[in-house]
């Protein structure tokens, strides 16, 4: 039985107590109806058009007020295109959307916590301010060039611009998909479209040239503070990303296998990582653990804080601006060891996954199944030529080589810089 009533906030909350009410319209409003759950109060607006139903949203997320709001607009989509999507947004302006999808991310696993940090301070600090107020209707490249992209770039660069206008276009993207929106507003806005400047990369601050000078640097750091070197001493070594690095544990390493496991959580890539640890990497580990444990320290991870847990980003990036003065960051660090390894003549394909960039699943499966004694030869490689500018005074390791292997550096240098065949690469590919 459909029961007429007149559409209100009030008086579905009134009938939400009233177990007969269950399909209602409003003969106000032909083809409009309203239909509860058995999750009550929840319900269903819908909208019957040339016969056919249309599910217009939920309430209370749509309330009767904003579902008659929409109604005349609503009734003109469908009426010029009965195909054409019925929903409505509970959002009237820009800002509600972002603070939904803010939120959103806050709670999403798959996401990392400098991920999470990033959106939501690009959202709270520039989207919101700038565009929030702006109604979804009103989204367009002439009103989003005015209020958002040309102020942007007055004051911030034009990558990070870049990346606040990647927010804007995932959260767009994102509600249209879940039907919170009726229609997408970014759809065919691209960056491109206000900027034409190529973004360049960022140059390496740290050369060859240097490796020298920033060991000796690192060597006088490790003698007062153990653990702010290490952390820099682990990035030169491995090119891995501070955060990588700073959230390493005691039960990641394992000295008997001689491997450092990077779990999923703490690679940016969401992928899980391995790195050979050399002679050299096992000797400064041993010590460390050493210091650690004189120390009176014998918890789980390699870089702790006072409060017992992991270092901090803040504290990490504190560790670098002290060393770099301005001049260099840690990310050089993994420029530095990444040139350096193809300064060596490390293959390429080993290069990029010893830096852990991503890669196609097919190429991901090839590597980790075929080419781990390469990554050791190629890290062997590098350790070693570190070794001549000087890391040796600080691991206190004779000789220059690697023993575990028994082979020595000439032997490392051409398993890591032979190429990998292509046709192995393609026939892995196709499978």
């Amino acid at each position: 039985m459909t029961l007429a009533i007149s559409f209100s906030d009030a008086e579905l909350k009134r009938r939400a107590d009233d177990p007969s009410a269950v399909l209602m319209r409003d003969p106000r409003h032909p083809g409009l109806y309203f239909r509860f759950t058995e999750a009550r109060p929840r319900g269903t607006w819908s909208l019957v058009v040339r016969k056919k139903w249309h599910r217009v949203g939920a309430y209370p997320d749509l309330s009767a007020k904003v579902v008659l709001a929409a109604l005349p607009d609503l009734r003109m989509r469908l009426g010029a295109d009965p195909d054409a999507g019925a929903a409505v947004s509970p959002w009237a302006k820009l800002g509600d959307l972002l603070n939904c999808y803010s939120d959103r991310m806050s709670r999403d696993r798959n996401l990392s916590d400098e991920r999470k940090a990033t959106c939501k301070s690009a959202i709270a600090r520039h989207l919101v301010p700038r565009v929030g107020g702006m109604l979804l209707t009103d989204i367009r490249h002439g009103t989003l060039d005015t209020q958002l992209m040309w102020p942007l770039q007055e004051t911030l660069s034009l990558e990070f611009v870049r990346l606040i206008f990647g927010i804007l276009v995932v959260a767009c993207r994102q509600a249209f998909t879940l039907s919170l929106i009726p229609s997408n507003p970014m759809a065919g806005i691209k960056f491109s479209d206000f900027s034409k400047i190529k973004i360049k990369a960022k140059p390496a601050r740290l050369r060859g040239v240097q490796i020298e000078s920033l060991i000796a640097q690192l060597e006088v750091l490790h003698q007062r503070d153990q653990q702010s070197a290490m952390l820099a001493l682990m990035m030169l070594c491995h090119g891995t990303r501070i955060g990588e690095t700073r959230k390493a544990q005691w039960s990641h390493v394992s000295l008997p296998d001689r491997t450092w496991y990077l779990p999923v959580g703490n690679t940016k890539t969401r992928v899980e990582h391995s790195l050979p640890l050399t002679d050299q990497v096992c000797m400064l580990l041993i010590a460390y653990r050493s210091h650690q444990n004189a120390a009176g320290y014998e918890g789980q991870y390699l870089f702790p804080a006072r409060n017992g847990k992991g270092m901090s980003k803040t504290q990490a990036s504190a560790v670098f601006t002290e060393l770099g003065k301005g001049e260099w960051s840690s990310h050089d660090l993994r420029k530095l060891a990444r040139t350096g390894w193809a300064d060596l003549g490390v293959d390429f394909l080993i290069g990029e996954m010893l830096i852990n960039h991503a890669m196609g699943h097919n190429v991901q499966a090839y590597i980790h199944t075929t080419v781990e004694e390469r990554k050791r030869a190629a890290l062997e490689l590098w350790h070693g030529h570190l070794d001549t500018k000087g890391f040796a005074a600080i691991h206190g390791l004779e000789g220059g080589r690697n023993g575990n292997s028994g082979k020595p550096l000439e032997a490392a240098s051409h398993m890591a810089c032979n190429p990998i065949q292509e046709s192995t690469i393609g026939e892995v590919s196709k499978a």
